[in-house]
């Protein structure tokens, strides 16, 4: 169940700390509130096929998208790499080049394996977890694929 939004002094208000779980269809109730929110979840529905078809369990959705931002540049998902069949796996998951640009273009959001280091420090599923403008910790959404 996805909660509701808290302000911890952030440019918008976000998901309380913790990881929330959530099917794909309450995400999409509650976060595909506009025509360019439902665009950004169609790129995220794209992408989880994908995702599925290569074995992967497990999402964290993150991002402006799970924030109540009118209008979120995109959204972020770090995957579970653990069983994943790479062979079958969209190549364009594993380019970070140029600002992961084809991930974008293909999918409208940002990919990265859950596990790997994000900022020197964190693996993407810890860095997703702080608010990137007042280090504040908020929540994430984890989405069972299987």
């Amino acid at each position: 169940m996805i909660p509701k939004f808290v302000d911890i002094g952030s440019l918008w208000k976000v998901l309380p700390p913790g990881v929330h779980n959530a099917t794909l269809n309450e995400v999409e109730k509650i976060f595909s509130t506009n025509n360019h929110r439902q665009h950004l979840f169609s790129g995220l529905q794209q992408g989880i096929i994908n995702l599925q078809k290569a074995k992967c369990k497990m999402i964290y959705l993150d991002g402006s998208f799970i924030t109540e931002k009118p209008m979120p540049e995109d959204y972020d998902v770090c995957w579970l790499s653990v069983g994943v069949d790479t062979k079958k796996l969209d190549s364009v998951f594993l380019d970070f080049s140029n600002k992961r640009k084809k991930q974008k273009d293909k999918y409208y959001g940002e990919y990265f394996p859950a596990s790997s280091i994000a900022n020197g420090t964190n693996s993407f599923y810890k860095f997703f977890q702080i608010d990137k403008y007042t280090g504040n910790t908020k929540g994430i959404i984890e989405i069972s694929l299987i």
